[in-house]
């Protein structure tokens, strides 16, 4: 299996997973000047030695790598893949890294869950700690700058900053009944959660915000046909685009395939822009030089994205104004 994917300063890395004992894993850097030139060959190999995890981390302009066979850790230079230092951690059931440190869970021990926080500079260990519930299962635990975000079961949704270890419980466990979705907004140091059909913004003082108005959303997120490609956030956070369910829907037919376009601030939660069957708007597909019905052009949406250089379209991709929404066979159950 082959993933490619591009990263930083115009590089293509290449990543081939072969079928070995350990499912090692090969990587080669290649250039998209080489790949434009159909010489996949032209690249180098990374990370010599079997690697069982490798991350490429564009914040920090970083690697780590994992050994599987010795547990060793390496972190090596983005830029020009010059090794760093290593570090050895057995038991480690999650990384997450985000600007200068890295974030180690462990697996569960009798009475906790160990979670070290590590300088991605250097190595060293900059905070230890263990503060869950030990008897509850873990739901999820997502990091956000300096904050954590930690949800078990049956337990308030909790807030950890990672500086200061100060722990904000945010409200009644009934708030975030599962499914949830988490959307991280570092930007705007918000977070966003999807449950069922809603959205709602929230702070990292554990305070609602505000709930998205006139923005819900096209299927449930415990539904067959739930993406979470139907949300797109504009590159600011300022504005969240839904594939949402027309206000004109007959709310009992659940597989209409028709919904809408809603544009709302996220701050404010007003809707501020709707693209429905109702509204007398066209799509205009440039390449064929016709006009597509919007009732057409809102069935079976499986992407949304924004962007506003740009007014153009095919026959696969349809925009409307500024929005541009990829369309493919209608679902069905």
């Amino acid at each position: 299996m082959e993933l490619a994917m591009v990263n930083y300063r115009g590089k293509l890395r290449q990543l081939t997973a072969e079928e070995t004992s350990n499912l090692s894993w090969k990587y080669r850097s290649t250039s998209i000047e080489y790949t434009r030139r159909a010489k996949p060959d032209a690249g180098f190999d990374l990370f010599q030695s079997d690697s069982f995890v490798v991350k490429f981390d564009d914040v920090n302009v970083k690697v780590l790598t994992y050994s599987a066979q010795d547990s060793m850790f390496k972190v090596f230079d983005l830029k020009n893949y010059t090794f760093l230092y290593s570090f050895s951690f057995s038991n480690v059931q999650r990384i997450n890294i985000s600007s200068g440190i890295m974030l180690f869970i462990f697996q569960r021990r009798s009475d906790h869950i160990p979670i070290k926080i590590i300088s991605i500079e250097d190595g060293l260990v900059l905070k230890e700690f263990s503060y869950l519930h030990w008897n509850k299962e873990v739901d999820f635990i997502v990091q956000c700058n300096e904050k954590l975000l930690v949800k078990q079961d049956n337990v308030n949704l909790q807030i950890l900053d990672l500086q200061s270890s100060k722990l904000t419980p945010v409200v009644s466990r009934t708030e975030f009944m599962k499914p949830t979705i988490f959307i991280l907004l570092y930007k705007k140091e918000l977070f966003l959660t999807l449950i069922n059909r809603t959205i709602s913004v929230w702070n990292f003082r554990g305070e609602l915000v505000t709930s998205l108005e006139d923005h819900l959303l096209r299927h449930p997120l415990w539904h067959a046909h739930f993406n979470l490609n139907h949300n797109y956030i504009t590159s600011d956070q300022n504005l969240i685009i839904s594939y949402c369910r027309d206000d004109s829907e007959d709310q009992s037919k659940e597989t209409n395939a028709v919904g809408s376009i809603n544009v709302s601030s996220i701050l404010s939660g007003k809707c501020v822009a709707k693209i429905n069957a109702a509204k007398a708007l066209e799509c205009i597909d440039s390449s064929q030089i016709m006009s597509v019905p919007v009732p057409e052009a809102l069935e079976g949406i499986t992407t949304l994205y924004y962007e506003f250089m740009m007014k153009t379209g095919t026959r696969f991709i349809r925009v409307t104004d500024m929005v541009l929404f990829m369309s493919g066979p209608t679902p069905t159950n």
